[in-house]
């Protein structure tokens, strides 16, 4: 194993753990958000700041999370060769992750935009998916099971 690729991987490590961990905490704050009470303005908008900073830094490590992964498959070619299925599996959660932290994007505005119309139980439950996503896609690398 080369040293670039060494440090390419664990750049992607970094990465992907930093961008996960903002995905923890972001619909944590939604569920607060869901359960601040009406009258409570100055609450709302700490808590709506929070969820802003926090979403646009994590959209900041997920760039780089993406680029060292991509680096890590089109050139050092990790996952090619015959049966090598869990790198096909863990794209398409990645897809998943990617479009789990757009939906956070959609339910930011909507909590800016007073239009949030889902309980605390509900982000509370969507809270989870984050993490089924970073263990199935832990697992996946982990374990690289193949067909055949």
């Amino acid at each position: 194993m080369s040293q670039a690729y060494l440090w390419v991987k664990a750049l992607h490590i970094i990465f992907v753990a930093s961008w996960f961990a903002g995905l923890f905490y972001l619909p944590r704050l939604y569920v607060n958000l869901a359960t601040v009470p009406a009258g409570s303005h100055a609450e709302r908008e700490r808590l709506l700041m929070m969820a802003r900073k926090l979403y646009r830094f994590c959209s900041l490590l997920m760039v780089p999370a993406l680029f060292f992964g991509l680096l890590l498959w089109l050139y050092f070619g990790i996952g090619k060769g015959p049966g090598q299925i869990w790198l096909h599996l863990k794209l398409l959660l990645v897809i998943g992750a990617v479009g789990y932290h757009h939906v956070c994007r959609q339910l930011l505005r909507d909590f800016e935009g007073l239009q949030n119309r889902r309980s605390h139980r509900w982000f509370r439950v969507f809270n989870e998916v984050s993490v089924l996503l970073f263990a199935a896609i832990v697992c996946l690398v982990v374990l690289k099971p193949t067909l055949g």
